[in-house]
């Protein structure tokens, strides 16, 4: 039985913003990429998809059952998972390099279609998500003390 049931929402919602965390440290660590191991092209910038999940409890919140006696009555809980992770397709810009390995025959070079202030921008979004849902369990774990403490003093 979840005590605390926002505690699972919030959890979710960590480890998302934790996997989009790594996503954009991936991406800006490839910013200058110009031959990926996988495609033999330049690095394309990769994107992660959120999806809201509606997920049944294993019990009702009360522990009773419902207003009008059913004891299938369960409630539900919104969660938050990574449906994807995507390359963005947008080209990246080319660059005159003739003396690169990595040049075509008109000698320029692909490079990858990372802006790495968009990413500071996204990561710094992502940080400030995951701080929030942070500060959201603690309270929720505060909150949970605080009524067992008044239950143990009457």
């Amino acid at each position: 039985m979840d005590i605390i049931p926002s505690l699972t929402t919030t959890g979710s919602a960590l480890d998302a913003e934790r996997i989009r965390m790594d996503v954009i440290a991936q991406n800006i660590a490839n910013a200058e990429t110009t031959r990926d191991e996988a495609t033999g092209k330049a690095y394309q910038r990769k994107i992660v998809t959120f999806e809201s999940v509606l997920k049944k409890a294993s019990g009702s919140a009360t522990g009773a059952s419902g207003s009008d006696g059913d004891s299938n009555v369960r409630p539900s809980l919104k969660t938050v998972k990574v449906s994807g992770i995507t390359s963005d397709t947008t080209p990246g810009e080319r660059i005159y390099n003739p003396s690169s390995p990595h040049a075509d025959k008109n000698g320029f070079v692909e490079m990858p279609n990372v802006k790495v202030a968009q990413e500071m921008v996204d990561l710094i979004t992502s940080s400030r998500a995951y701080e929030a849902n942070l500060a959201v369990a603690k309270n929720s774990k505060s909150m949970a003390d605080s009524a067992l403490k008044l239950g143990r003093d009457q």
